[in-house]
This record gives C-alpha cells, sequence and structure tokens, in this order.
C-alpha cells in the first residue's frame, strides 16, 4: 500500500541529479516542483537554479514548473529562467502531470519528475507513470501544513528505507555535483 508513495530515485538535491544519464538513457522533458526543489519556498529563482534549467535546456531538455502555487509566484520563477509552467496543478491528480507532457511534447517513457513531497509530488507522479526523483527539501523552514505532512512522509520513507535494504538499493543517493 505505502508503494504509491515510494519514489524511483531518492536523492539528497536536485542539484546532484545525475541528467546526463537520464538523457542518455532516454529521457526528454523534465518537470520540476519549485519551492523547495529549486529554490527555498517562495524564493525567486537564484544563480545556481537559473544555471542548471539553462544547462538543461542546452543539453536538449524540454522543462516545465508545476506548481500548486498562484500563478504570480510560479510565473515570477518561470519567467526567470524561460521555461514552462502550470500553476495550480492539484497535485497529485493526474490532470496537471499529464497537460505538462503534452506541453513538453513527451510521455511516460520520456519524462521525469523533479520534487520535495511524497504525498503531493512523488504520488502524483507515480499515478500519472512518470518517473519521480525525490530531494530533500532545501530549507527545513516550511508553512505549517507542510510540517505536519513531513511527520508522515518520515514513516513512509522508513518502510522505503527497509524496502531499499532488501532490495540491496541505495536509499539515499547522494549523487553527483553535476558539473
Amino acid at each position: 500500500m505505502l508503494e504509491r508513495f515510494y519514489p524511483d530515485v531518492y536523492i539528497s538535491s536536485t542539484y546532484k541529479i545525475d541528467f546526463d544519464e537520464y538523457y542518455r538513457q532516454g529521457y526528454r522533458g523534465i518537470i520540476f516542483d519549485i519551492d523547495n526543489t529549486l529554490v527555498i519556498h517562495g524564493a525567486p529563482a537564484d544563480k545556481r537554479s537559473a544555471e542548471l534549467i539553462e544547462k538543461l535546456h542546452n543539453m536538449g531538455f524540454q522543462i516545465l514548473f508545476l506548481s500548486n502555487n498562484k500563478e504570480p509566484r510560479v510565473k515570477m520563477f518561470s519567467d526567470a529562467v524561460k521555461g514552462k509552467y502550470i500553476f495550480k496543478a492539484g497535485k497529485p491528480g493526474k490532470k496537471g502531470y499529464l497537460q505538462a507532457m503534452e506541453m513538453l511534447g513527451t510521455d511516460k517513457r520520456t519524462t521525469l519528475f523533479v520534487g520535495d513531497q511524497l504525498f503531493t509530488d512523488v504520488w502524483g507522479a507515480r499515478n500519472t507513470g512518470i518517473f519521480s526523483i525525490l530531494v530533500q527539501p532545501i530549507d527545513k523552514k516550511e508553512e505549517i501544513q507542510i510540517v505536519l505532512k513531513r511527520y508522515l512522509e518520515k514513516a513512509v520513507l522508513t518502510f522505503y528505507r527497509l524496502k531499499c535494504r532488501k532490495e540491496g538499493k541505495k536509499y539515499l543517493e547522494e549523487g553527483t555535483d553535476g558539473d
């Protein structure tokens, strides 16, 4: 039952993901959550996030930001890094993920999702059939409703860790610096 919340990969940071390897595997679209995945909650795009998005575009990836946040916040970030976006996405519902793939021109086999929350980001991606990468949140300070969900996430991640150990798989990957 808890498996529906398990990510395909759990890594310490978005900035440690080996995107070159995913491109070699045939992935061509990346759907990103923004807050606590690319920048701290509510922050504008910073140099690090802009450089990553530019690098991914140059590699040939199509990029889209999928957020449950309101348009002004999502548009501000997206415009700064020249990306497509969907606001008030209704994650974990499938609709936003399906619309994102349509906008990217990709499908379930060629799309990655990167986010920091199990019950919205990962669950939605898995329900849609998209490869999901869970990253640790950038900032530990979060809104109360997210803080409460983090306690439940810890329980799910405990079972995920046990499953990983049993299968001889890494639980939390450190990744590379992406350079």
